[in-house]
């Protein structure tokens, strides 16, 4: 049993995987911000100066009754709030992610293709050996 974990993980597609994972982790913090800090801004600039980080709904009031000018004073405050701005960040940061993913995908199985279709060489000895045969299919 330890032969074969051995095995499935020697395999390139354990390791490909696992580098995935790391290049995905370090990636995620990249495309947050870029949502958050760039793209977002732009978007609710568009909207009428909509922050969708701030856009929030209170389902119950906290110790101190609302209304409450934004989610760190309702948080603050105790309130219950449903969150639908900070959902659409993380909805737009999925996409873009899932992009990226699906373009990298695609560059990489280019790349195998060109890869898998560009002919080997035959060997050398394999030509020499084609040579002496049509030079004696040639003489006899």
């Amino acid at each position: 049993m330890l032969k074969e974990f051995r095995d499935f993980a020697v395999k390139g597609n354990v390791l490909d995987m696992a580098i995935g994972i790391v290049i995905g982790g370090a990636f995620a913090p990249i495309v947050k911000s870029l949502v958050d800090d760039l793209l977002m801004p732009v978007i609710g600039l568009f909207l009428g100066g909509v922050d969708f980080a701030e856009n929030f709904l209170v389902l119950k009031a906290g110790a101190t009754a609302g209304p409450y000018a934004t989610l760190a004073a309702a948080r603050e405050a105790g309130a219950v709030t449903m969150n639908w701005g900070i959902f659409i960040n993380a909805i737009i940061t999925f996409v873009i992610v899932a992009f990226a993913i699906f373009m990298m995908i695609k560059t990489f199985n280019r790349w195998k293709k060109e890869e898998e279709a560009a002919p080997a060489e035959p060997p050398k000895d394999l030509v020499l050996l084609e040579e002496i045969r049509d030079a004696l299919k040639a003489r006899g």
